[in-house]
């Protein structure tokens, strides 16, 4: 069979279908067209687009597709070679650009999907920030709250005024329907309704040991706790939906040591307070946390309030007691001042006014010891003397610890010479020594100072003291007194071993020690021996005499001297040693020109004038006994006695031409013109070669007194009560020396 080259014959051409083919390729060619105009007009416009050269080459896709369908608008009727071959080409880089870009669309999917991707990844992390921002928000607004609240609770110290305030406050930050604050009671077994924000006060009290406190106290954070809990008895019951929930939140307490306060809980276990705060009824809140750490932060500023309301209570309270009690120790100070004073005064009124009759006596009967007595006569007379002399003694004692005890006694430092002063002890105690038939020796050690700086008359006074009762308590045997410088390796005082003195370069440490055979004490006797009016045996007060206060006042000049005083004895009848140790000053290079120089006098009267003949005195005195008193001892002695009973009698008579007085003897304490207005017009109207020498009487012992005498430039001063013996070493001194020496001052 023949192939057939038959061909279909031709769709006969409609030109109505023709013209819709013709159009439509022509308005597919204008949007092809326009598509890429508004792809560059994208492109142009956006910055941010990544993928700018697809679109172009997808742009050229599209006009390539448009150039296609434009071409083909000649084909539908004759046309040339040319034509389908301008068609050919346009679909061949149509079809090379549509697999290009196909391809390219494989390519960029992924990276257009993981775009995608990170686009909802980002999305969920502006989520997150969102979330954390809104929490920032909260914190601030907490924090805002926090610091609003804590103003308002610092802003006052009064622990009443910061719970009413932490209540208020947090009831307006949190919108609270109640909030209340539980204190614990005093003995710590409750908690006591104390301030509520709504409720009016009520006299509620909760078990500190109920499973919901203990539930509360147990941790540091805030707990929810049921609305029928006994702490929300405040709440208003019968809510018609829902009770709104409630929070509880411990409150710590400060520990109080010093004070009591009647609200406040005993010092134990650490107290707690309970705050309590109920969100309102017939709500569906519920507590968010950042309200709840609200309330933890609000609870510890709380804490932190009242503890600083506490210790400002409580040191209010030390102030108002250490006020009372400052009130009362001045009052108290006052009222011992006033004591003293009176004292003081009632005791200098005394010694004058005791001294004036005891000049009276202890003179008339020295008098009367100078003239023919029978034995019987004599002794009385020796027995008046002897107790009188004791009286003066014991008016010295008491006077000297009365200024000792009230600090108006102070020391006369000055250089002196101090062997003369143990030699001068020695002197005075030898001639009733040699009555008892006593052996008395001093050793005094080779590295003495011969100059030292301090008190040498509290120095003698001391030191006469001590020996002159080894020798009243020693009947036979002897008494030692030995003097050296104080070394490490002597043996101290056992019950004061803190005592160790060192000697330096300007000052020294003197020992005293004196040994007697005498009656001895017994060793649980001896810390009793330096009080006052005590001694060692009521018997010894009968037999031997004395008041107790010798040993008394000898330590208290020893303390002042920054030195130590201690008593051994072994027994009853074993005798004893009495140490003392006292701190003396050395004297400087310079000072030896003007060395004072203890006197070393007999007071028994070997060395003393006994006939005053010619010598003239002049007594001036208001009191008529002593007048007397004075002009008989003067008249024994020898003397022209002339007799003025004031002040302006005596001037008269020294400005007379024929009066010529040697001595004046002069009471300081008379009236109208007293013994130093005296003394001031003497020297005021005579020279010193013309006018007499003056000599104060006085019944006054104060060393003001005494310093007020020598400084108006008297000659002296002489202390009642005045003895033959005394008047005669006053007048011997004054004539020879023209002056007074200070122990003759105080015999």
């Amino acid at each position: 069979m023949e192939a057939c080259n038959c061909v279909e014959p031709q769709w006969p051409p409609d030109d109505l279908l023709m013209r819709y083919q013709y159009i439509s390729d022509f308005f597919i060619a204008l949007a092809y067209f326009s598509i890429p105009l508004e792809l560059i007009y994208f492109v142009k416009k956006s910055s941010i687009f990544p993928y700018r050269w697809v679109l172009v080459q997808f742009g050229a896709f599209i006009v390539l597709c448009g150039a296609t369908h434009l071409i083909s608008l000649w084909t539908f009727s004759s046309h040339s070679r040319t034509v389908a071959v301008v068609l050919t080409i346009a679909k061949v880089l149509t079809a090379v650009v549509s697999c290009a870009t196909a391809l390219m669309l494989v390519h960029i999917i992924p990276d257009l999907l993981s775009v995608k991707t990170r686009e909802l990844f980002l999305k969920k992390k502006a989520a997150e920030l969102d979330r954390e921002m809104g929490l920032i928000r909260t914190q601030e607004e907490t924090g805002r709250h926090v610091r609003m609240l804590t103003h308002e609770i610092r802003s006052t110290l009064d622990r009443h005024t910061i719970l009413n305030t932490t209540l208020i406050e947090l009831g307006k930050t949190l919108s609270l329907e109640e909030c209340t604050l539980w204190m614990p009671s005093p003995d710590g077994q409750e908690l006591q309704l104390k301030n509520a924000l709504r409720a009016e006060s009520l006299h509620v009290t909760v078990p500190i040991h109920h499973p919901t406190i203990k539930q509360v106290f147990s941790t540091p954070r805030a707990v929810v706790i049921s609305p029928n809990s006994p702490v929300c008895v405040t709440r208003i019951r019968g809510a018609k939906y829902m009770t709104g929930e409630v929070v509880a939140i411990r409150v710590p307490l400060l520990h109080l040591t010093n004070f009591h306060f009647s609200d406040w809980p005993d010092a134990g276990t650490r107290p707690f307070a309970l705050m309590v705060l109920m969100l309102p009824l017939n709500s569906a809140r519920r507590w968010h946390v950042h309200e709840l750490e609200l309330v933890e932060v609000v609870a510890d500023q709380v804490a932190v309030a009242l503890s600083h309301a506490t210790i400002l209570e409580e040191s209010m309270l030390a102030r108002d007691l250490l006020m009372e009690q400052n009130v009362a120790l001045e009052h108290a100070r006052q009222e011992a001042e006033t004591a003293i004073r009176a004292r003081n005064d009632f005791l200098a009124v005394m010694n004058h006014e005791m001294r004036t009759p005891m000049h009276a006596i202890i003179a008339l009967s020295s008098l009367l010891q100078e003239t023919e007595l029978t034995p019987e006569q004599r002794s009385m007379v020796e027995t008046v003397l002897k107790s009188s002399n004791l009286l003066a003694t014991l008016i010295n004692d008491v006077l000297d610890l009365s200024r000792l005890e009230d600090g108006s006694l102070e020391l006369d430092i000055q250089t002196f010479n101090l062997p003369n002063v143990f030699k001068e002890v020695l002197n005075l105690v030898k001639p009733i020594a040699s009555v008892k038939r006593l052996q008395v020796n001093l050793t005094m050690g080779p590295d003495i100072p011969e100059i030292a700086v301090g008190d040498d008359k509290r120095l003698l006074q001391t030191a006469l003291n001590v020996v002159g009762n080894a020798v009243k308590f020693t009947k036979e045997g002897h008494v030692n007194v030995i003097v050296g410088l104080e070394r490490p390796e002597y043996p101290r005082d056992p019950r004061q071993p803190d005592f160790r003195p060192l000697s330096g370069d300007n000052h020294f440490y003197l020992r005293v020690q004196v040994r007697d055979t005498g009656l001895g004490l017994n060793p649980q006797d001896i810390p009793m021996l330096f009080n006052k009016f005590v001694q060692a045996d009521s018997t010894t007060t009968r037999n031997y005499g004395g008041t107790g206060l010798g040993l008394a006042i000898c330590k208290r000049f020893v303390n002042l001297m920054d030195g130590h005083i201690w008593i051994e004895s072994e027994g009853v009848g074993r005798g004893s040693i009495v140490t003392f140790i006292v701190k003396l000053n050395l004297p400087e290079t310079s000072s030896h020109l003007s060395i004072h120089i203890a006197p070393t006098s007999q007071p028994s009267g070997s060395q003393s004038r006994t006939d005053f003949s010619g010598v003239r005195i002049l007594v001036t005195d208001d009191n008529g006994v002593n007048r007397m008193v004075t002009r008989g001892l003067l008249m024994r002695l020898g003397c022209e006695v002339t007799l003025a009973a004031s002040g302006r009698e005596c001037l008269q008579l020294i400005q007379q031409r024929n009066q010529a007085f040697n001595v004046l003897l002069l009471d300081v304490c008379m009236p109208e013109m007293d013994g130093y207005e005296v003394a001031t017009q003497i020297q005021k109207r005579l020279t010193r070669r013309d006018r007499p020498l003056l000599v104060a009487l006085t019944a006054n012992t104060d060393r003001i007194t005494h310093e007020k005498c020598l400084r108006l430039g008297m000659d002296g001063v002489v202390t009642k009560p005045i003895s033959l013996e005394k008047m005669r070493l006053v007048l011997t001194e004054l004539l020879e020396r023209g002056s007074i020496s200070e122990l003759t001052q105080r015999l």
